[in-house]
């Protein structure tokens, strides 16, 4: 099998319209019935804090791959000047069983998550189209630098103003050089929050902060999926979800808003509904959309079969013998 890691994946090239193409299609093979994730399971001992999570998947269709991600997170890695989360994934052959490929790679775990918000703002912004967008971005970490990079390369243009925010200082050095000038870094997460048409949390915060209603029409990417104080969101009308039995669980904002509110699995579109079914179309413009994505396996397998094919091509990686 293959052996890659981050630096195979700079090298094959990161081309955001092609990733996001990658999650709209394992969508519509979703849809038709030729996906298997079970819910996947968190794997805790000593620090509550920790967690370790299995996500076995197949994907059919042209994808055709079956595989699992085991990523660990431990928030307080940044302390000891480690990432958060380490990302392994195991791609099995559907048809023998035999391993394809191994690949270590926090970079592919924040290439997927970003391409899975880049199929959600794609499918908003062709539904609500706009020249002047304004986004904003709190957590500046390795998620949050990777949306952004998404955003560029899916608005380009169209982004007018962007926002950053993050506990710890953000150099501007850091941000992409085409969108510097265009680019805020402001002192306390409300400015981000109320001038964003497209927001997103990319936090590891370990406590819920946003306390008051989004503006009119906003896109709220709610990618970390424990920063909103449950009053916050609890009259939104348009609510997405990757899959409300992964996403309606473990202390989420919406585990949290099915508990204190009693949002139900009928209250909400899912990202097959709007990708598949033009699920925004019938909302008002003025409605804000509250995106919550728990992160499927389904997605990590097709965006890592595709860097496996692409790795085959162009002879990348390390090829691991089965010699005895």
């Amino acid at each position: 099998m293959i052996y890659l890691h981050d630096r195979d994946i700079v090298e094959i090239g990161i081309d955001w319209p092609r990733l996001i193409e990658i999650i709209e299609n394992v969508v519509k093979i979703k849809a038709e019935g030729d996906c298997v994730h079970p819910l996947k399971p968190y794997l805790r001992f000593r620090d509550p804090g920790n967690r370790i999570i299995a996500m076995p998947a197949f994907v059919g269709g042209s994808i055709n791959m079956a595989g699992i991600k085991w990523i660990a997170s431990y928030p307080d890695n940044i302390r000891l000047g480690l990432p958060r989360a380490h990302n392994t994934m195991i791609l099995n052959d559907p048809a023998t069983g035999e391993p394809a490929a191994f690949i270590h790679s926090g970079l592919l775990s924040a290439l997927r998550t970003a391409a899975v918000s880049g199929s959600m703002i794609k499918a908003f912004t062709s539904s609500r189209p706009s020249n002047q967008l304004r986004l904003g971005i709190i957590g500046w970490g390795p998620v949050g630098r990777n949306h952004l990079e998404m955003c560029i390369a899916l608005l380009g243009d169209k982004l007018k103003r962007i926002s950053l925010y993050d506990l710890m200082p953000i150099d501007l050095d850091t941000v992409p050089e085409a969108v510097r000038a265009r680019t805020a870094i402001a002192d306390d997460w409300r400015q981000v929050y109320q001038d964003a048409d497209i927001f997103i949390t990319c936090t590891v915060s370990n406590h819920r902060y946003i306390d008051e209603p989004p503006g009119k029409g906003a896109l709220l990417l709610n990618v970390s999926l424990r920063d909103y104080k449950p009053e916050s969101a609890a009259h939104l009308q348009a609510i997405v979800v990757d899959d409300w039995q992964e996403v309606c669980r473990e202390n989420t904002d919406m585990e949290q808003l099915h508990l204190q509110y009693g949002l139900q699995e009928s209250g909400v579109i899912t990202l097959e509904d709007v990708i598949c079914h033009d699920g925004l179309a019938a909302l008002s413009k003025e409605e804000p959309v509250f995106f919550n994505p728990m992160g499927l396996a389904v997605f990590d397998i097709g965006i890592a079969a595709l860097y496996l094919q692409e790795a085959l091509r162009s002879g990348k990686g390390i090829l691991l013998g089965n010699d005895a």
